[in-house]
């Protein structure tokens, strides 16, 4: 299981993207956007619903076999509790990251995204937790000036993933548990 945290417009999703196109099937990538946003168009409040469900799919997805990706902002006061218990219950691997951008570099790399246009900088910033980690120490700090390749290089290298780019999705009948 790899959790990858970081503000909005850290490169996030571009990273998870990026490794899961090195892996290839079998790597199940949950955004908590697309949990929270898109699923259930909730607003990030103390105790919403999006963080009981982002911790039932990584489950589910763990449980079936599947190595994990979640990625998000998941700032630490409402998702702390939630990610500590999923690394505590999983036996495999746990691997956290958090990529630390500064507050000018962040605004640099929103210029460039499509959601440019869905929010501005002005509305980040009320959002923005300067190194927002984990308080129990458990995250690898990634650097702004880490390049996209060589963050996705990073995470593959910390959990030994072998880069698999398979052809076809793995027969489901024969799910491991990694």
């Amino acid at each position: 299981m790899v959790v990858l945290r970081g503000n909005s417009g850290a490169g996030k999703t571009s990273v998870a993207q990026a490794v899961r196109r090195a892996y290839g099937y079998g790597l199940a990538l949950i955004g908590q956007d697309t949990v929270r946003r898109e699923l259930l168009r909730e607003r990030d409040v103390p105790g919403g619903v999006n963080i009981g469900l982002i911790d039932t799919i990584v489950r589910y997805s763990l449980d079936h076999g599947y190595h994990v990706l979640l990625e998000g902002i998941l700032t630490a006061s409402r998702y702390g509790p939630m990610l500590h218990a999923l690394s505590r219950d999983h036996a495999g691997t746990n691997a956290f990251f958090y990529l630390d951008v500064s507050w000018p570099e962040t605004v640099r790399r929103h210029a460039t995204r499509p959601q440019r246009r869905e929010f501005t900088p002005e509305e980040m910033r009320r959002w923005y937790r300067e190194r927002d980690l984990l308080p129990d120490g458990c995250e690898a700090i990634i650097s702004e000036e880490s390049s996209l390749e060589a963050t996705a290089r990073h995470v593959l290298h910390k959990l030994a993933l072998p880069v698999q780019r398979a052809a076809s999705p793995p027969d489901a009948s024969s799910p491991g548990r990694p």
